[in-house]
């Protein structure tokens, strides 16, 4: 079962703000604001993975952000070109 929200009283200025900020997201004024609910009534914000996912927003340490990252990614990218050979390859090119 859905339940039907209301805000009475928004500031145009606010409103508008949200508009854009829906608009650069690609989703309605609806759906922004279900987005903004949910981020904000997220359950898992101890998850160390909620933040990379924009669950959580604040600040973190470097130390934080490397332990998510290793969470994410545990084994380093060994394939694939290197970048000097992409800079030099697109360098020839020309």
């Amino acid at each position: 079962m859905s339940v039907n929200l209301s805000i009475k009283g928004v500031p145009e200025p606010l409103a508008e703000r949200l508009r854009a900020r829906a608009e650069r997201n690609h989703r309605s004024l609806q759906g922004e604001l279900m987005q903004i609910i949910e981020q904000a009534a997220a359950e898992n914000a101890d998850d160390p993975t909620a933040r990379l996912r924009g669950v959580v927003r604040g600040t973190k340490t470097i130390e934080q952000i490397a332990a998510e990252h290793r969470v994410l990614f545990p084994h380093p990218i060994s394939t694939g070109p290197l970048a000097v050979d992409i800079v030099r390859a697109d360098r020839d090119a020309r």
